[in-house]
């Protein structure tokens, strides 16, 4: 099967490697788990030898003494055990996901300017969520119940190949089709029905999550009982796949049951005829080899049900496996720059299959200290420049350099290098204090104040009767867009980054509010390099240079002053701009 085969394939980045990593734990887990089935059949298996001795009248108590005391002792085990081992499992299993999480959270850091262009938000929602949780559930409910289900197998199959060879046969056969027939019919019938419902499933994800984020739009047109009505629907196709498998498994439960009155028929036949014709001692143990298995229902039969589910792990692994592969910390060497200079040389870049390329041998220096504007029409690669120069994206051809290093080979040091002041920076639901400290986790409550000031946020807090503890609620609607900005830009002083990339941060503001915001973020960011993306021309006497991009070129190039008397088009583009 596709499942175990990724299961099991070296390939397998999420899910073998953890076998290797807890096996201690794991082998104990397991061990724990065939001792607590094998308690509890002990259990059953002394309490009948007890019933039974006592049940003939025993001349004294001693004669029942040992039963006793097993009785006791299995009876303590058996919970005790399954306590122990439920510990056992459960720890091993939040080990793992701990794991899993902070390898996925890295694996989508990595490139999370790219992670919107390749998945929906519903199915970051569904890798970020249901995933963990699907991988979770193959240990817990699928592979340790199955392990356990088969050493207890091969354990019972050669303990009554002791006593009756036709006996551990038969018995091989009947528990063979628990463990085997029923899982394997329930992965055939209910495979295409899996798929299915996992398609409608995450399908319902992607259009609710697109609706939530769309909800305004739904109300002012007037149609939101469409999308309920729509939504309702889709609901109740997922709710159809959900009702017919639990169908087949109250079939497959009905199934087993019968199985299992097979056996314990076959058992008390043999253990009628075998020891039935001894005197009363003997008979004794017929009833004790009969209860012996009633507990083992409980540790074959959720194989089948665990196992039905496999197509659902099938896609989480291999969704998984599509992110990109983090190396480890050791490989990220330190990195040592002479200067800060930025170089884009010979670039070309297109996105994907796109035949518009937005970046052709594309030359590019900036000086460190330098503050350069850039300007074009939407849609020319403004923004893909500055992603280029995080390294969020990777050039079809040349190589960006910061002091002659390539970007590539920066990693994770590329977050000390370069801070980034974007168009709608996020504003976490928690104290202005912690936004800001996000810059730098390690700061002081004076360095994070220092910076807020610093940033033209002392007036909000003045107002403020909790200053820097007041929390911004969600997305930071507490506050108007200039004062977020000026969150953000706190968090980046404290960042303290040497580069700063400005993804036009006054969108959407006013006019006197966007001047106040730019005078504040080019005094603040004196003395660093800056790359500065807007689109308008009013304002960019702050830059000591500015370039045009066209044609996947550089078409205009100058500073203020030098492209108003040397170029008529940038003049006439400046009065357009200063009247609009």
């Amino acid at each position: 099967m596709k499942t175990t085969y990724l299961l099991l394939s070296k390939e397998d980045q999420w899910v073998r490697p953890y076998f290797k990593k807890y096996k201690k734990l794991l082998a104990l887990v397991l061990f724990l788990g065939f001792l607590t089935f094998f308690a509890a059949s002990a259990l059953m298996f002394t309490s009948g030898l007890l019933i039974s001795k006592s049940a003939a009248k025993p001349e004294n108590i001693l004669m029942v003494y040992v039963p006793i005391v097993l009785t006791r002792g299995f009876g303590i085990a058996r919970p005790t055990l399954r306590y122990v081992e439920r510990l056992g499992s459960h720890n091993w299993v939040l080990k793992m996901t701990s794991d899993i999480r902070l390898k996925l959270y890295q694996s989508m850091e990595s490139k999370a300017a790219k992670s919107k262009d390749d998945y929906q938000t519903g199915n970051l929602l569904g890798i970020l969520a249901e995933d963990v949780d699907h991988i979770q559930n193959l240990y817990l409910r699928t592979i340790f119940p199955a392990i356990v289900s088969l050493i207890l197998y091969v354990v019972i199959v050669i303990a009554l190949g002791y006593f009756s060879l036709p006996l551990a046969l038969m018995m091989l056969l009947l528990m063979g089709v628990i463990l085997f027939v029923l899982p394997l019919a329930s992965v055939l019938v209910n495979n295409a029905r899996i798929y299915r419902q996992k398609a409608k499933r995450h399908a319902l994800y992607n259009e609710l999550t697109d609706a939530v984020l769309g909800v305004g739009d739904w109300q002012y047109s007037g149609r939101y009982q469409e999308f309920l009505t729509r939504y309702n629907e889709s609901e109740a196709k997922v709710r159809e796949e959900d009702q017919a498998m639990n169908r087949y498994s109250r079939f497959d439960g009905l199934i087993k049951q019968v199985v299992f009155g097979v056996i314990i028929l076959v058992l008390f036949v043999w253990a009628g005829n075998y020891f039935g014709s001894g005197d009363q001692a003997m008979r004794n143990w017929i009833a004790a080899f009969v209860l012996a298995f009633f507990p083992l229902i409980d540790a074959f039969a959720p194989v089948s049900d665990s196992l039905k589910e496999l197509p659902l792990y099938e896609d989480t692994v291999q969704r998984l496996s599509t992110l990109p592969e983090i190396k480890s910390e050791g490989t990220t060497q330190e990195v040592t720059l002479t200067s800060k200079e930025i170089m884009f040389d010979e670039v070309t870049f297109s996105y994907g299959d796109d035949t518009r390329t937005l970046l052709n041998e594309f030359n590019l220096v900036i000086p460190e200290g330098e503050v350069l504007a850039v300007l074009g029409k939407s849609g020319v690669g403004k923004t893909t420049l500055s992603k280029l120069l995080r390294g969020d994206l990777v050039p079809k051809s040349g190589q960006i350099t910061i002091g002659d290093i390539p970007v590539v080979q920066l990693g994770s040091h590329v977050s000390d290098l370069i801070g980034v002041l974007n168009q709608s920076p996020h504003i976490f639901n928690t104290t202005i204090g912690n936004n800001i400290r996000l810059g730098n986790l390690d700061a002081t409550d004076e360095e994070i104040e220092e910076a807020a000031i610093q940033a033209g946020l002392q007036p909000v807090l003045d107002k403020l009767p909790l200053g820097l503890d007041t929390v911004v609620e969600e997305s930071g609607k507490r506050f108007s867009g200039g004062e977020q900005q000026r969150i953000a830009l706190a968090r980046i002083l404290l960042q303290d980054a040497p580069i700063i990339i400005i993804d036009e941060p006054t969108i959407g503001l006013d006019p006197v509010t966007e001047k106040q915001l730019l005078t504040t973020v080019f005094e603040v960011l004196k003395g660093k390099t800056v790359l500065w993306i807007t689109h308008h021309l009013v304002g960019t006497h702050y830059a000591d240079r500015i370039i045009f991009i066209e044609d996947a070129k550089i078409s205009m190039e100058g500073n203020l002053n030098s492209l108003l008397t040397e170029s008529s088009r940038f003049k006439e583009l400046y009065q357009l701009d200063l009247y609009e």
